[in-house]
């Protein structure tokens, strides 16, 4: 049976779609991650230390921070609560340029700040093969955002 010209439109317009969609997820991953991340991997000139973390509640925790350079220790520093960080630990850390905000930093900090995007791409995985009927490139999708959650699950 031989396909007309709306049927060629209706499939390309769909294909747009749904790459216009998968496109979305990953920059929206990006964008997210790149709000910690940027402080993780361009770390140079910002202020490094450790944060002895005291108390949580819902959404933060706080803890004395102790500079590693001539920057003046902080009494009260907070960190986004997450599963890795409980209280009594002692975290790597660097601030947030002009706040009393720190991001744990290292290999552990790397791939937590990346967790969003390895979500996204999960999640375009599925918009990749299912709309687009691309499945080597929603494997792939879905190897790499899987492989980035499992990274940062061991590293934490």
């Amino acid at each position: 049976m031989k396909r007309n010209s709306s049927d060629r439109m209706i499939t390309h317009a769909r294909t747009a779609a749904m790459a216009l969609v998968a496109l979305l997820l990953v920059v929206a991953g990006f964008w997210t991650s790149w709000d910690d991340a940027q402080h993780v991997l361009l770390s140079k000139g910002r202020e490094h230390g450790t944060l002895r973390i005291e108390s949580c509640d819902e959404e933060v925790c706080t803890g004395p921070y102790t500079p590693t350079g001539t920057a003046g220790a902080r009494d009260e520093v907070t960190i986004e609560r997450s599963v890795a960080v409980r209280k009594g630990e002692t975290l790597t850390v660097v601030l947030r340029p002009g706040t009393g905000e720190a991001v744990r930093t290292g290999p552990a900090g790397g791939l937590l700040a990346w967790l969003p995007l390895g979500g996204a791409l999960l999640l375009a995985a599925l918009v990749i093969g299912g709309g687009m009927r691309l499945t080597r490139a929603a494997w792939v999708s879905a190897a790499v955002g899987g492989a980035l959650l499992v990274a940062a699950f061991l590293a934490l």
